[in-house]
């Protein structure tokens, strides 16, 4: 390195036991694009000697072909890692950095400045304990300013440092930093931020960034580097609260031992400490606190444990152990603010992965109640969210998940178990993080009823397996036509059935609903709770629609037990569909008349290994209905 590094004692054994010592801060820096947050970040490395020589020999030569201050050193090139952020001398992915002082270690994250980038800031912001927001001197406070500054405070960050940087472009003036402040001041009251210090600073020269600049000697105020030193850490605030231990992993490597692992994520524990296992409520004691360098005495926020109980009670992953005196809420219909961070737009309705804490169910989102302007903070109506848009909506849970309110302030602010991401099912990509307000009240009075008679008991006395038969295909392709006939089929078998045709679902229960995507989406949802129900009183169930995305079909499958839901792909060519054409649709929909038709200009997605595979051009309807009706029959 440049220098050793401060506090680097001869004996390496003792100076890593004295960085293990050390507290951890976690902070970003975020503002609006060229407010120097890369050069800001590399001034604190540089400043404290974190570099390594072959480090600085590169950036000097990088330096030479892509810096911007001429003859001196880019620090700015230290962070900006990727060759199109050096090329363009802009941030784009988040960029994390290490370095420490005499009394504290950090992990910085650099986020993007540009409004395109902003799921990536959220990233960045997520795991942070304050933000240095950048203001640049000369600009003072832009639309990027207040959008990071709403954003670092729905993610929680409670300390704020308003950074006016470059400062030495408008010769020290107080007046300019004074009037930044003032219109900052206004917007910080607007969004509820309550506490922010105000830093006037260079990150060029080094100005007020690891020391005081006499260069600014009106300003009496701390150094950056100061304020980084004494934040107070979210972990000390999270230690008093009550016990939260998500279970991540349940450790078994004998018949003898069972062990619980995890990360706590608020409050502590010690042996003998009684605690709730949340949702199903058993409540024992803590027996130990397990490390591979003996047992603990006490655990706290933060740390990552292995405990057992003194007694033998059902504990798996997904569980969170609490506080016996304080557990958790749960529920399974909830309010959430969401940022979306998908190029395709939410799709109220579908089905999506939820991970919160250890957790994972499936979700869905309904319609956003609004969108949130972070410019205004006007709340705007929105049909959906798209890239980027922050929104209010409802979000509903396949069952009870354990959860507390993700909350600015207050004792029951719990990120863990108050946010959460959601995951497209197909492509496993993550889609869009999301903050838990509160349950809605309907959830929480909603019981499900204990009935006499079963699902068991409606298909004996039917005598018969219920079943789901799922046509799906293009319009046209024969659905309808060939469903028609396998009832008929089962009716003579003396089988009890029920069908539900596309065309006729949408003359009554769905009538309300058009076909852009998100209808469709809820049609077919509507749809899978009729045809669950029906199968529950005992009936084979044949339902014809397009049902275009697969998502939606294996959502069906889903509600249903094993085996029961039999997906049937009607597999007609377009062009054979579209020669039918008895209603005329594709013929509208060629000429422009009619939106969103499926294999015009609104996607079909084909099964990809469907219960039963219908080719229309090799087999009739009458011959396609006995091969169905012949494969349910030898069902067991």
């Amino acid at each position: 390195m440049s220098a050793s590094a401060p506090g680097v004692a001869p004996d390496i054994a003792s100076w890593m036991r004295e960085q293990d010592g050390m507290e951890l801060l976690r902070f970003i820096t975020c503002g609006s694009v060229d407010d120097g947050k890369s050069t800001l970040i590399g001034r604190l490395l540089f400043d404290s000697k974190q570099i390594f020589d072959d480090q600085l020999a590169a950036v000097e030569a990088d330096s030479a072909r892509h810096g911007t201050q001429g003859d001196a050193v880019d620090l700015a090139l230290l962070v900006d890692g990727l060759s199109a952020e050096r090329e363009q001398g802009i941030t784009i992915d988040v960029a994390y950095r290490f370095f420490n002082s005499a009394r504290r270690k950090f992990i910085v994250a650099d986020t993007p400045g540009h409004e395109q980038y902003t799921r990536n800031m959220v990233t960045g912001a997520s795991t942070a304990d304050a933000a240095v927001l950048l203001v640049d001197a000369r600009k003072g406070v832009l639309t990027q300013t207040r959008r990071h500054s709403y954003l670092a405070r729905l993610v929680g960050i409670r300390h704020l440092v308003l950074a006016v940087n470059k400062m030495d472009l408008v010769d020290h003036d107080r007046q300019a930093f004074d009037g930044i402040c003032a219109d900052y001041r206004l917007f910080a009251e607007q969004i509820g931020v309550p506490d922010w210090t105000a830093i006037p600073l260079s990150a060029l020269t080094g100005a007020n960034v690891m020391e005081r600049s006499s260069a600014m000697q009106w300003y009496d105020g701390p150094s950056l580097l100061e304020v980084l030193e004494t934040v107070p850490l979210d972990t000390a605030a999270d230690a008093a609260k009550p016990l939260r231990l998500p279970v991540q992993w349940v450790n078994r490597p004998s018949h003898d031992f069972r062990g619980f692992a995890g990360q706590i994520a608020a409050g502590t524990l010690a042996p003998g400490t009684e605690v709730r296992i949340a949702p199903s409520g058993r409540t024992t004691h803590v027996a130990r606190i397990v490390t591979s360098d003996g047992d603990l005495d006490e655990a706290r926020a933060g740390q990552s444990v292995t405990i057992t109980f003194a007694d033998e009670v059902d504990c798996s992953r997904g569980d969170v152990i609490a506080a016996a005196s304080a557990p958790p809420e749960v529920a399974d219909r909830f309010e959430a603010t969401i940022v979306w961070m998908a190029e395709e737009d939410l799709l109220p309705g579908r089905g999506y992965w939820l991970k919160i804490g250890t957790q994972t169910v499936t979700a869905t989102v309904q319609r956003p109640k609004y969108e949130v302007n972070v410019n205004t903070l006007e709340q705007l109506a929105a049909p959906t969210l798209r890239l980027n848009a922050i929104g209010v909506a409802e979000v509903a849970t396949d069952r009870e998940i354990v959860f507390e309110p993700y909350a600015a302030e207050g004792a029951s602010t719990n990120k863990v178990l108050g946010g959460f991401i959601l995951i497209d099912k197909l492509s496993n990509a993550t889609v869009a993080c999301g903050m838990l307000h509160f349950a809605l009240r309907r959830a929480h009075n909603i019981h499900r009823q204990h009935l006499e008679i079963g699902r068991d008991t409606h298909a004996v006395i039917k005598g018969q397996k219920p079943a789901v038969l799922w046509f799906t295909g293009l319009s046209g392709a024969g659905k309808s036509t060939i469903a028609n006939i396998v009832e008929k089929k089962l009716a003579e078998r003396g089988r009890h059935t029920f069908l539900l045709d596309g065309d006729n679902v949408r003359h009554g229960l769905n009538r309300d609903l058009g076909f852009t995507e998100a209808d469709r989406i809820e049609n077919i949802r509507r749809v899978g709770e009729v045809a669950r129900l029906m199968a529950d009183a005992g009936l084979i169930v044949l339902t014809a629609f397009i049902s275009p995305f697969r998502a939606e079909r294996a959502m069906v499958r889903a509600m249903l037990p094993e085996g029961e839901f039999i997906e049937i792909f009607i597999d007609t060519p377009l062009a054979d569909a579209e020669q039918r054409d008895v209603k005329g649709l594709y013929a509208k929909a060629r000429a422009g008349e009619l939106k969103n038709f499926t294999g015009i200009d609104s996607p079909y997605e084909p099964p990809e290994a469907p219960d039963i595979r219908i080719d229309t051009t090799q087999m009739s309807a009458e011959e396609a209905a006995e091969l169905i009706v012949e494969a349910l029959l030898k069902r067991r």
